[in-house]
């Protein structure tokens, strides 16, 4: 369990695309032969549980051997039973990918404070900007560090107590009607809030309906051979992919890059 790193999906507002990323993430790791496990924490919607179960549904259905992480969904609403789960899945585990809800939620608070890479995706607007700065209507600048910021302070500071060390992500998915105008304000913004609050920018996933189809079937980018058709369209959004994953910077990480070059 100490060796075990810990990737949390965090987000307070929903569709930022969280579930996908970490979904894709936890596939890319899995299928660069990493031993993988995913604790999904909102046991209401359980998207990331569904995407998986599809998947191995899929796996069964074309006869297929789909890459696919260990995986469960959390009931638990006490820190006791979330330590359980934690337990059962970090056991032969190098990586624990770890889903929050889209709200706040006293156990997703924990797991930030428990990240080794703490990811938060962010659509590419003002609206999800607000999420971690206040920005000046009229200049554009960051005014100050906004509520989900002070959470991540606080979740550091007691990283930092045991000794560790959290790799505050923002995830940047874009969004391809948003005009170029608004997009360089959202960069701009959002380099001026990293240098003053401490987290690192990387691209994320564009608006495309490819990530949207995937999740009934549990396919990712990483399964093209098992495509009915496959377009530019789809070896973009790999490519997306690929850059994204390693954007991450997780430990090895070149095991995970030399994965594509095979997929």
């Amino acid at each position: 369990m100490a060796d075990c790193h810990f990737i949390v999906f965090a987000n307070e507002k929903g569709g930022t695309g969280k579930s996908t990323t970490a979904v894709h993430t936890a596939v890319a790791l899995a299928a660069s032969g990493r031993q993988v496990a995913v604790l999904d924490l909102d046991s209401r919607q359980r998207t990331t549980t569904r995407y998986l179960e599809n998947r191995q549904a899929s796996a069964e259905r074309l006869g297929a051997t789909l890459p696919t992480p260990r995986f469960m969904v959390s009931e638990a609403d006490n820190l006791v039973g979330f330590e359980r789960g934690i337990e059962a899945l970090t056991q032969d585990s190098e990586f624990l990918i770890i889903d929050t809800p889209g709200r706040d939620d006293p156990l997703a608070r924990i797991s930030a404070a428990r990240a080794d890479t703490l990811v938060t995706p962010i659509n590419d607007s003002f609206v999800d900007l607000d999420l971690i700065g206040e920005v000046d209507p009229e200049s554009y600048t960051v005014r100050k560090p906004s509520f989900y910021a002070e959470i991540v302070w606080d979740a550091r500071k007691a990283k930092a107590q045991s000794g560790g060390e959290v790799d505050w992500v923002v995830l940047r998915n874009r969004l391809q009607h948003i005009e170029a105008k608004n997009m360089r304000r959202v960069a701009r913004a959002l380099n001026d809030l990293s240098r003053r609050v401490g987290f690192r920018v990387i691209p994320g996933l564009s608006e495309r309906v490819i990530y949207r189809e995937l999740f009934p079937s549990g396919l990712t980018l990483l399964d093209i051979d098992h495509f009915e058709s496959v377009g530019l369209s789809h070896v973009a959004a790999r490519q997306e992919l690929r850059e994204m994953v390693a954007a991450l910077q997780l430990p090895e990480q070149g095991v995970t890059q030399d994965m594509f070059e095979t997929v």
